[in-house]
């Protein structure tokens, strides 16, 4: 596959040094980029096929920039994967609660079961759902 792997400016180095590390893994290509949520995407257009989310589900305000990008970023055939730990103290469930509210105004999504999830890496408080945008 042909990846971009984002984050924003101030950890592109980490990106760098984990895809160096990682070089013996590719078959295909990898490149880092900045994606600051909220702002604009056109440099990463035409949609992907896949976009893959690990824990970005944890500040209030980040919601609406989050899920602005998946709007702009996702086509009709965008599958997102979306992993995340449900986290349980503080303002956490209230979080993950409006985020999957908000999601599902342009959104339809689906929960991986447990059993269909990698046996050595699943675990029941890690989440994984795919996402598609609505028709």
């Amino acid at each position: 596959a042909n990846v971009t792997v984002t984050d924003l400016e101030e950890l592109q180095e980490l990106l760098m040094v984990n895809i160096e590390n990682n070089k013996h893994l590719v078959t295909g290509s990898v490149r880092a980029k900045v994606l600051k949520w909220g702002e604009d995407v056109t440099e990463f257009q035409p949609p992907p096929d896949y976009i893959l989310m690990a824990d970005c589900i944890y500040y209030e305000e980040s919601l609406e920039p989050l899920l602005k990008t998946l709007k702009d970023l996702t086509g009709p055939d965008t599958c997102v994967l979306c992993c995340y730990e449900q986290r349980t103290m503080g303002k956490n469930p209230e979080i993950e609660k409006k985020y999957f509210e908000l999601l599902q105004v342009d959104f339809e999504l689906e929960r991986i079961p447990l059993d269909q999830q990698d046996e050595e890496y699943r675990s029941a408080d890690i989440h994984v759902l795919s996402i598609h945008r609505k028709r």
